[in-house]
């Protein structure tokens, strides 16, 4: 079977990041990455869940040719930030204001996509003075019941939950994510990125995974499982969204997704304040801006100007 190469694998409208730095945040070593003039006013970028802040390679380009400096991180686990024995909610927000803290200390436009859209939510609650816009991509909370783990609802007592996620860390201490060629991990992530073309996700994995000598791996932590950023409910924030004081965008596709928050237009605006826009992309999933980065990138710079 051919196998791909890096070299080979090309996607219209990519850009590598202008500039790349690493951010200590508590100990840990945070991937930052920048497109843009270094002196331009910075935008702010957080990625998903099992993301990483490359898969922004077509829409920050954009926003940085209107003149912005474009700044995106690696969460923790994720990419090329390091990897930790232990990661929450907080974790990931401590990050985020590390990586803040390292690029200015005045009140800035944030962007944030699925988990990235509600951590920055939530930052504009307990720090609305860092955060002069928000743009949120379908990362909003929903009201319907979620399933904090995948199959259940975390109503154990404390101690067997603990029980569990020492079996877990047992169970993954030497574990590896499976290798595989280009082909075969851009399939593998399709299953989750249905809608996505193999052309796109294949330049992901050049991007996203390592290649060892036995093939391409996801530099993503395996200890990392889907479901749950713990300790955190979808109820907390959609209760504190009505004081949000800075302008808020949300831009939410209509087509349902596995990896989507399953929140629709109607659900969301009686939690919202009034001055909050929403804009809906018809036949389009999860991944707006990667979708439709030109029109989601026109509609932000409309909204930030």
């Amino acid at each position: 079977m051919s196998q791909t190469t890096a070299e080979q694998v090309t996607y219209p409208g990519t850009r590598a990041p202008d500039r790349e730095r690493y951010v200590d945040s508590w100990g840990v070593s945070i991937k930052v990455h920048e497109w843009g003039p270094p002196d331009a006013k910075p935008l702010m970028l957080a990625h998903g869940g099992f993301d990483f802040s490359r898969t922004y390679d077509v829409f920050a380009p954009l926003l940085a040719d209107a003149g912005w400096r474009v700044v995106a991180w690696d969460h923790r686990g994720h990419g090329d930030s390091e990897h930790t024995a232990l990661y929450s909610w907080e974790a990931d927000q401590r990050d985020a204001v590390a990586v803040f803290d390292s690029t200015t200390s005045d009140p800035v436009p944030v962007i944030g996509h699925s988990k990235g859209g509600n951590m920055l939510l939530q930052m504009s609650e307990y720090l609305p003075h860092r955060i002069a816009k928000m743009v949120n991509i379908d990362g909003m909370p929903s009201p319907r019941r979620h399933l904090e783990i995948v199959g259940h609802e975390r109503t154990r007592m404390l101690e067997e939950g603990m029980q569990n996620w020492l079996s877990h860390r047992r169970a993954i201490a030497d574990l590896q994510r499976k290798a595989g060629t280009v082909e075969e991990l851009a399939k593998r992530r399709g299953r989750m990125n249905p809608r996505l073309s193999q052309e796109w996700l294949q330049y992901l994995v050049t991007v996203g995974a390592r290649h060892d000598p036995d093939g391409w791996r996801w530099k993503i932590d395996p200890q990392l499982r889907f479901g749950g950023f713990g300790p955190w409910r979808h109820t907390w924030s959609l209760s504190a969204m009505h004081a949000l004081s800075m302008p808020v965008l949300v831009v939410i596709g209509t087509e349902h997704e596995e990896m989507g928050w399953g929140i629709t237009p109607d659900q969301l605006r009686p939690f919202l304040p009034s001055s909050a826009a929403i804009e809906v992309f018809d036949q389009t999933g999860h991944f707006v801006h990667i979708e439709k980065p030109r029109e989601v990138a026109d509609l932000v710079l409309d909204f930030l100007s």
